[in-house]
């Protein structure tokens, strides 16, 4: 079907050209706008229902599309992996996240590029500048183009797309909200206690055998975990990144603070390698100040002051472990840590 087969009063208005005429004054004359072509949509009501239904159908892919992300992000396992040929081995949470994802974004935009290219109205309207102070009488027109744009979007005659759009509008979301799982579950008391207990031994990291107080010399830095952490553990990394310790063997008369000296067993002193600041691990010492610094942003701690902060931006100093040693003459922990290790957080108190 053709235009020439429609009567001339269903076709669409056709909009005045104007063609500027070249002279002496205005050699390039202004071409004005091409005669306006009626795509099919415009006048077979057919192809218009049919285009509604493909926009109606990207909506509508749309919103399983969300419904499938959510569904993903509850059901498939984060450890689980699949194979996708090229591609090879992927991550199957994160592959049915991206895909579910992108569909429904993908289907909101061709749904809304297709809804305006065949459905809205295409006339090339060419307008004038003007000020930017609005005269009443633009203002008028200005709502009257917004009336006649929401008239000729077909907005409230074809229910379909619109009942579909607001639809997947309304759940793509969803999404987001979905993912703020990830924020939790609450860490609860997780961050105010650590693997020490009363008579654990302290372990050293390197040779993974107890430590007793002839391995620590005087002005040597030992780094040791509790007794039975091991590196193949599921949990290692999180618990290590709470109970990782440091102990340094002072003579004890250049022990300053009261309360360290009781928690130190002959002049050997336990603290939390783990740096106040942002939580880096602290590997530097210096036996002749007694001071260890941590690499990441300079913080100084001096471990025979209670291992205050004398320099950097950590804003507390670091817990000790009381010590003390068994019966068979191993060190070992005489408690957990008095306060959290690690960085301040809000609920600390």
């Amino acid at each position: 079907m053709s235009s020439q087969d429609i009567p001339e009063e269903n076709l669409p208005a056709e909009q005045d050209a104007t063609v500027a005429v070249a002279d002496e004054k205005d050699p390039f004359a202004d071409p004005g706008l091409p005669p306006h072509e009626h795509r099919i949509q415009d006048i077979d009501e057919r192809a218009a229902r049919r285009s509604e239904r493909t926009v109606a159908l990207l909506f509508t892919v749309s919103m399983l599309a969300t419904v499938g992300f959510i569904a993903s992000y509850v059901a498939i396992p984060h450890d689980k992996s699949i194979f996708v040929f090229p591609i090879g081995h992927l991550n199957a949470l994160n592959f049915a996240l991206g895909l579910t994802l992108g569909a429904a974004l993908f289907c909101i935009g061709a749904g809304a590029v297709h809804w305006a290219r065949t459905l809205m109205s295409d006339v090339e309207v060419a307008d004038d500048r003007h000020p930017i102070e609005a005269s009443p009488e633009v203002k008028a027109k200005v709502m009257a183009d917004f009336k006649q744009g929401a008239k000729e979007s077909a907005l409230g005659r074809r229910k379909l797309i619109r009942n579909t759009m607001f639809g997947a509008l309304a759940l793509f979301p969803l999404s987001g909200v979905v993912l703020l799982r990830d924020l939790g579950p609450l860490p609860g008391t997780k961050l105010r206690h650590t693997l020490w207990s009363k008579g654990k031994l302290l372990v050293n990291m390197n040779t993974n055998e107890p430590l007793r107080p002839s391995d620590v010399a005087v002005g040597s830095l030992t780094f040791a975990k509790p007794e039975g952490l091991e590196e193949h553990d599921h949990e290692f990394q999180n618990e290590i990144a709470k109970a990782a310790l440091m102990i340094v063997r002072l003579q004890p008369d250049d022990i300053k603070d009261k309360r360290e000296l009781e928690w130190s067993h002959e002049g050997i002193v336990a603290y939390s390698k783990i740096c106040t600041h942002v939580g880096c691990p602290i590997s530097l010492y210096e036996q002749q100040t007694h001071h260890v610094l941590c690499p990441c942003h300079q913080s100084t701690f001096d471990l025979s002051d209670g291992a205050r902060v004398i320099f950097g931006p950590a804003g507390h100093a670091l817990p000790q472990l009381r010590i003390g040693v068994n019966d068979e003459g191993y060190l070992e922990a005489l408690g957990d840590f008095e306060e959290p290790v690690g960085p301040a957080f809000w609920e600390r108190g």
